[in-house]
């Protein structure tokens, strides 16, 4: 066979293929929320609700992600055009274009953008647990941790690919993909874990207390890590067995995050989540519950030591007249 001749392997091209289009929709349905969340951001909540905190660092989050998201679509995108139509008859054909995609430029354009992207989405994922936690450093730093590994991870998962290797044989990608899941699962596990604690101690203080709003964000939180987590969990083996079936996750997966993380916003902005407020107030809520439970008991116990006195003065009161009466007589 003649370098010239093109390499056949329709399931690969098929999966890159397809892989574009399943990129096509998943941007799609991140372009439609992103414009959702920003009008929601942008108004007051219905029913009279409290504007989102930190409204305007939430829309430079949606207008950030969304450039980032937009550059690596649109460079995916084009090297897609590239394979089939601009360098069709290149030497090995679409097969090779498809494995050796990083020798060109505008792929580590596109993937260097989709990293910034997630970067700045598991900044916001720290920022929403340590809220919920109040900032305690127990959680902060093993969290900060990973996130720096994850960060670290992805620079060299850049230095390789800019140096031409094969991205399916990059392990470090491996590795990246493997902390960024880990650090949402992490993240999932610590808000609902302390979102449940609220509301138990809650109800334990107020017994008719109404935990609707613990078991919406909590039933949020799972839903939205989920869809991520298991789209994450078939790439993530997919590309350690080197199958073509990553290529139908790898054009998609960021933009599935994306779309989970501006879920979430939404709802904020509407009024539906959980403050560091709300998370200061359950602590003194239960604080002051605590106090009032202690006064009351100490309240019963003077009031029963008082009735204990008063009775013994009674009884005292009614001896001595007792003992009057009887030296009368005698």
């Amino acid at each position: 066979m003649s370098s010239g001749a093109p390499l056949t392997d329709p399931w690969l091209e098929r999966s890159r293929l397809d892989g574009m289009m399943l990129g096509a929709v998943s941007y799609g349905g991140f372009f439609i929320l992103t414009v959702q969340a920003a009008i929601a951001l942008m108004q007051r909540p219905r029913h009279g609700g409290k504007i989102a905190d930190h409204r305007f660092a939430l829309l430079a989050y949606v207008f950030i992600t969304f450039v980032f998201g937009t550059i690596g679509f649109a460079a995916n995108a084009k090297y897609t055009q590239m394979i089939w139509i601009d360098l069709r008859d290149a030497p090995g054909g679409p097969a090779t274009l498809i494995e050796d995609e990083m020798n060109y430029s505008i792929n580590v354009l596109a993937i260097s953008c989709y990293f910034v992207m997630e970067w700045f989405m598991q900044a916001l994922l720290l920022h929403r647990c340590f809220v919920i936690w109040n900032f305690a450093r127990y959680v902060m730093v093993p969290m900060i941790t990973l996130y720096i590994a994850m960060i670290a991870m992805a620079i060299l998962v850049l230095v390789e690919s800019s140096a031409g290797a094969i991205f399916y044989n990059i392990n470090t990608e491996l590795a990246y993909l493997s902390i960024e899941v880990g650090l949402t699962v992490t993240y999932s596990v610590l808000v609902t874990s302390r979102l449940l604690s609220m509301r138990g101690l809650m109800k334990q203080i107020i017994r008719e207390y109404d935990s609707s709003t613990y078991d919406t964000i909590v039933l949020m939180v799972v839903e939205s890590a989920m869809v991520y987590i298991a789209y994450a969990i078939v790439f993530i083996v997919s590309f350690g067995m080197h199958s073509n079936v990553s290529n139908l996750c790898f054009l998609s997966i960021s933009h599935v995050q994306g779309i989970a993380q501006l879920l979430i916003i939404i709802r904020v902005a509407r009024g539906r989540a959980i403050t560091s407020e709300q998370t200061r107030a359950a602590a003194a809520h239960t604080t002051m519950a605590f106090s009032a439970t202690v006064s009351d008991e100490t309240e019963e116990t003077n009031e029963r030591t008082a009735g204990s006195e008063e009775d013994g003065a009674r009884l005292y009161s009614g001896a001595e007249k007792a003992a009057v009466t009887e030296e009368g007589t005698a």
